[in-house]
């Protein structure tokens, strides 16, 4: 879809506050979805009346070019946004004024939920190449919620699928190595490109080095050698920004790389067993004597 400015969407940011005929006409001009087009975005399904289905209730749209604040820590919340196509990135920025990236979302994330408890947004989000999202004003989010529990409950579905992800981050930093963050990380870049329709095999990192590194926990040193190293032994190809997976498997499954001298030996040894089970803990055999 088409996207309006942000300078146009702060003058009127409700579909509804417009005459039918005018709604329909920006409808038809690709500026707006329909509530069943948000709902089939977000990948909840709710059985919808005709009272919410019409070009009444509409969600519009904002265009943001690489680089571009969506929301800034601090700012009031009023908001919630919808990634309709492009990657962003949230983070955490301290006194000093160092970044710590929580998250990079893509289509169908749910963006500023970190607002709703303090009326403030405690981090920020930054697109990282041309976005366009989807306002959903948290005010008319919760009156549709009140008439129609179905949607409230599918909502509160949306944000505990963010928490299950972010949880899922934290037990991996918590247990794996720098080479097996990576690779999960990449798992993670696959799938989900796979769940959006896209090649899971190949694709572009839209995402710096250090940027990874910090949602990682690692340093830019450690992520560029550890990409490296998987396209050295044959489990990844890396050319600049672009990533082809060739192993997913091996990746998903990966504890620590052996160090080079022992990859160097005997590459054969890094292949993953026909007997490994999909999401067992394999580790190379080369390693286990590292």
């Amino acid at each position: 879809m088409h996207s309006t400015k942000l300078s146009e969407v702060n003058s009127d940011s409700s579909a509804s506050a417009l005459p039918p005929m005018e709604a329909g006409r920006q409808k038809h001009g690709k500026l707006w979805s329909t509530l069943k087009e948000v709902c089939d975005l977000l990948r909840i399904q709710v059985t919808l009346n005709s009272s919410v289905t019409n070009e009444e209730v509409l969600f519009q749209h904002v265009q943001f070019k690489t680089g571009q604040r969506i929301h800034m820590i601090g700012q009031p919340f009023d908001m919630l946004y919808i990634v309709n196509s492009g990657f962003l990135k949230t983070v955490l920025i301290d006194e000093f004024g160092n970044e710590q990236v929580l998250s990079f979302p893509m289509k169908s994330d749910l963006l500023g939920v970190d607002g709703i408890h303090t009326k403030h947004h405690s981090s920020e989000a930054v697109a990282l190449s041309d976005c366009d999202l989807i306002l959903l004003p948290f005010k008319k989010l919760t009156t549709l919620g009140r008439t129609h529990a179905e949607l409230e409950h599918a909502m509160y579905g949306v944000m505990s699928r963010e928490l299950v992800r972010e949880q899922a981050m934290i037990c991996m930093l918590g247990t794996l190595s720098a080479e097996g963050r990576v690779a999960r990380f990449l798992v993670s870049l696959a799938d989900r490109f796979s769940q959006m329709g896209y090649s899971n095999r190949l694709f572009n990192l839209r995402m710096t080095r250090h940027e990874i590194g910090s949602y990682l926990g690692l340093t830019l040193e450690t992520v560029s050698r550890t990409l490296s190293a998987l396209h050295d032994i044959g489990w990844i190809g890396v050319d600049q920004k672009t990533i082809e997976i060739k192993d997913i498997n091996a990746l998903r499954n990966l504890r620590r790389l052996p160090p080079a001298k022992s990859r160097a030996k005997g590459k054969a040894k890094l292949a993953v067993p026909a007997s490994v089970e999909p999401g067992s803990r394999w580790e190379p055999a080369a390693a286990a004597s590292a």
